[in-house]
């Protein structure tokens, strides 16, 4: 299915539109409602600004020093240049302890290299954790949203797909009886699992330790009941220090979910010591590039790496908010994902998204930590059309050229509403949503000097 088909089917969908304007305007409030002190809330996003930004300028430093001290701590690092080097990684970590099951914390990464499905074409399977992604991976599902995967579905589908897949009649009204059902299958994954598998929110550099928050317990699960623990992680999400953990931490679940803090904040040193009861015997960590060191290179767009993962600018994005994340088809939908699919290793087809934004700026202004999102995503469109020369760019060359000849763009004033030539200039696929817009009869600066002249 196409990207315009996507969205056609979405917009179509008036369940999946119910679904997505209850759940935007609940997380709205709810993050409205966790800033309390607006004025201290921009200091702490300049803050964050700044920060990730220092990250982005001086990556090869932090993540050689992240390596060292991981390893101080005995943790393996392991450097995958893409998804395919880090597949390889995962599956030979696998292999070497005749691994069979897996049971997953949340990862966007291990979405973005389709981790699921190299391990179940290897015979092994791997079990997402996370409610959100259980439900979704019940239903054959990619996650709709970076934060909640399963925020498309209501109640009454849940326990639909309950009852299909796990055989458990539930009341759609009863959410605890619907995260019961859930959570019994996952305790049973979780004993089984000879590897646990999570992402990481943040990793210390100064410390090597890795941060994970999350709300349901699962992250910690998966973590500490298997002997052997994944922590798969892009690149950028090195921080310098321990010190500068809590601001972040204040911007990112005030933006993902309007919390203070979340339920759970786990700070993973390493594996097991002697004189600890639970944990792993062994802690790998797998830092992935697939692109990412390209984009910390490029001066116009290496602020796409300062973003926290929060999903605030899809809570935000009066797109996203109508169709959903699956209509994108990208692993990282929304605003976020127009500006990181086509630069990943192997986005270069997700260039189609970058027309599924009004640059209304609503992104730019609820990202916590300032990524100038309208900024990026019209960057990249320029290099798009740069790429393909066609109709469009001989247009914007003609409309450069009019521009810089006054007599010229006076008489292409006056004669383009005669002729209707404005209908040939917007795009068809424009007009199809559209009433084509009438010119005014006489151009603004015509006005103005009539204008000048009464007074």
């Amino acid at each position: 299915m196409s990207f315009e088909q996507r969205i056609k089917h979405a917009l179509d969908d008036q369940e999946l539109g119910r679904n997505f304007r209850g759940a935007m305007d609940f997380l709205q409030q709810k993050r409205k409602s966790a800033i309390e002190d607006e004025a201290l809330w921009q200091t702490y996003r300049a803050f964050g600004s700044d920060l990730r930004q220092h990250v982005v300028a001086h990556l090869p430093e932090l993540l050689e020093q992240l390596e060292q001290n991981c390893q101080k701590n005995g943790i393996q690092v392991h450097w995958a240049e893409d998804a395919g080097e880090a597949n390889e990684l995962i599956l030979n970590i696998a292999q070497s302890q005749n691994a069979l099951k897996f049971v997953k914390g949340k990862s966007m990464v291990s979405e973005e290299i389709e981790l699921n499905e190299f391990l179940a074409d290897h015979q092994i399977e791997a079990c997402e954790s996370d409610m959100g992604e259980f439900i979704v991976q019940s239903a054959h599902e990619k996650p709709s949203h970076i934060i909640m995967p399963a925020i498309h579905k209501n109640q009454q589908q849940i326990a639909d797909l309950f009852e299909q897949t796990i055989g458990c009649h539930a009341d759609a009204n009863d959410v605890d009886q619907l995260i019961g059902i859930g959570r019994k299958v996952l305790r049973q994954k979780f004993k089984e699992a000879d590897i646990g598998l999570s992402g990481v929110n943040f990793a210390i550099a100064d410390s090597g330790t890795l941060c994970l928050v999350e709300n349901e317990g699962n992250g910690r699960m998966s973590t500490t009941i298997p002997k052997t623990h994944i922590a798969l992680m892009g690149l950028e999400k090195v921080i310098p220090s321990s010190e500068s953990l809590p601001p972040l931490l204040h911007l990112l679940t005030r933006s993902a979910t309007g919390q203070a803090i979340t339920t759970y904040l786990n700070l993973i040193h390493g594996p097991r010591r002697s004189i600890e009861l639970d944990g792993p015997q062994t802690v790998h960590l797998i830092i992935l590039d697939n692109g990412r060191s390209d984009i910390a290179e490029d001066s116009e767009l290496n602020a796409t790496l300062k973003c926290i993962r929060c999903g605030a600018c899809m809570n935000h994005c009066p797109v996203y908010t109508r169709i959903g994340g699956h209509a994108y088809g990208s692993t990282y939908p929304g605003p976020i994902g127009q500006v990181v699919m086509p630069q990943l290793k192997g986005g270069e087809g997700h260039t189609e998204l970058l027309s599924a934004c009004s640059l209304n700026a609503s992104c730019g202004d609820a990202c916590p930590v300032e990524v100038p999102l309208p900024s990026l995503i019209r960057t990249l469109r320029t290099r798009q059309s740069l790429k393909k020369p066609g109709l469009e760019a001989w247009i914007w060359k003609l409309w450069a050229w009019l521009n810089t000849q006054p007599k010229l763009y006076r008489a292409a004033l006056k004669l383009a509403p005669k002729l209707g030539l404005y209908r040939t200039i917007v795009p068809a696929a424009w007009r199809r949503s559209r009433s084509v817009p009438k010119p005014a009869k006489h151009s603004l600066h015509r006005m103005m000097k009539e204008h000048q002249a009464r007074d």
